[in-house]
């Protein structure tokens, strides 16, 4: 979702960065694990592949071509996905991507560890589940890159979807975004499913995981059971003609999107309860386990909204992770790229916004989602006990850290599990089941 930018601070920006010229060295790098990351935000030991995807879903409703009234446009819907995956051992780490800043225009050149077109793994240790990342509005499918090829190297197989409509380059009507998202999502994980050659051989798509930001994961809830209110498919500003009761909660259409392959979502940031776009009901329809990360203070998808999800879903195991004084960019953006920093003429503002936090460092929220969201898809995609993640003092800085002479902790230890010492502050970890209602 569009954040308002920060006029005093793209003035700021203006006057210190604006005459400056963007390092030609400068890397972007999406890898960085700092120091004091907790214990799964590692990279894994798999080498990782990359490889661009085109997938078209054809004669779709084009709701950004469809007018107030008159005739419901109709196109091919087509779809760019960037696929990471375990790669053979044999290949050479590092590679960089070419990506479109949130102006639209300005390309820049992001590093990481993944090896363009490389040879997938063999069957032998594969198959491997299927993770789906979803983007913001407006975004783009190198977003999130720092977690997709994060995970990837730990044994899964990534899609992260340039939605169409919906991109920096393509920014379209809003009401596209709220029509298509669950749809492209799914339709992503049948295209992942039919994939043939050797990185079809090793994606399980029967075994699923959605993760979403913003209005991704606007769209993940859609995708696991909380259809939208009648009222928002109503709004002057959504949807033309109806085209939302495709979502509607309770509606034949909507159960469609039934789907036993996906096993567990992620949301950063949800979009949606804050406008009305939900019923209590809505959520507790979910049944899939639920992980939302959030920042306390968004003003955006509005903090209180993510909480009343989590409240609300009383039909599933979910978890709510809060980094403190955190604003919408909590925890999923990639770090600012360099060539953010100066003001951009086509916004007016600096495109640091879009991606950076007022408070936090974002390398550090990358590192702490890496860490959760790893922990999260191993319980629930890999059936791995990773339960003392989950099982933590709410806030951070209550725990207390206590070990014997041998490094062994006391029965007094209550710090959190993979976190070093000194390093779990500001955050805030809340888990509720279907028992806790």
């Amino acid at each position: 979702m569009t954040r308002t930018p920060n006029i005093a601070l793209s003035a700021m920006l203006a006057t210190t960065l604006g005459g400056l010229a963007v390092p030609a060295s400068a890397e972007n790098r999406i890898d960085i694990i700092r120091p004091d990351a907790p214990e799964f935000a590692a990279y894994g030991a798999s080498p990782i592949g990359v490889q661009t995807l085109t997938f078209t879903n054809p004669d779709q409703i084009d709701v950004a071509a469809t007018g107030a009234d008159g005739d419901i446009a109709r196109a091919d819907r087509s779809l760019t996905v960037e696929v990471w995956y375990p790669a053979a051992d044999t290949t050479e780490a590092g590679g960089t991507y070419t990506t479109i800043l949130r102006d639209g225009t300005t390309e820049v050149t992001l590093t990481g560890r993944a090896a363009r077109d490389a040879t997938p793994a063999g069957t032998d240790t594969g198959p491997y589940p299927l993770v789906i990342i979803s983007h913001g509005y407006p975004g783009n499918r190198m977003l999130m890159s720092p977690l997709a090829e994060n995970i990837a190297s730990k044994g899964y197989v990534v899609a992260s979807i340039d939605h169409t409509d919906s991109t920096y380059s393509d920014q379209g009507a809003f009401g596209s975004t709220l029509v298509n998202r669950p749809w492209d999502q799914m339709f992503v994980v049948d295209q992942m499913a039919a994939l043939e050659g050797d990185l079809g051989a090793i994606t399980d798509a029967t075994n699923t995981a959605v993760v979403g930001y913003s209005m991704g994961g606007y769209g993940a809830l859609i995708y696991a059971g909380a259809g939208v209110t009648q009222a928002s498919t109503e709004y002057e500003w959504g949807a033309p003609q109806g085209l939302l009761e495709r979502n509607l909660h309770g509606s034949g259409s909507h159960a469609g999107l039934d789907d036993d392959r996906i096993k567990a979502f992620v949301a950063f940031g949800p979009w949606g309860n804050n406008a009305g776009f939900w019923s209590p009901e809505a959520f507790a329809a979910i049944d899939d386990p639920l992980l939302l990360i959030a920042g306390g203070v968004d003003d955006v998808s509005i903090y209180d909204a993510i909480r009343g999800m989590f409240d609300q879903a009383t039909g599933t195991t979910r978890h709510l992770l809060t980094f403190e004084a955190a604003n919408h960019n909590a925890g999923a953006p990639m770090p600012a790229p360099a060539e953010s920093y100066a003001v951009s003429e086509a916004l007016g503002w600096a495109p640091f916004e879009h991606y950076a936090d007022a408070v936090w460092d974002s390398t550090r929220m990358n590192n702490i989602s890496q860490h959760f969201v790893t922990a999260f898809l191993d319980q629930h995609l890999k059936s791995q006990d990773r339960s003392a993640t989950f099982d933590l003092v709410p806030v951070a800085a209550d725990g207390v850290w206590d070990l014997d002479d041998a490094g062994n902790p006391t029965d007094a230890h209550t710090y959190w599990s993979g976190f070093p010492n000194r390093s779990a502050h500001g955050l805030r970890f809340e888990t509720s089941t279907p028992e806790d209602g």
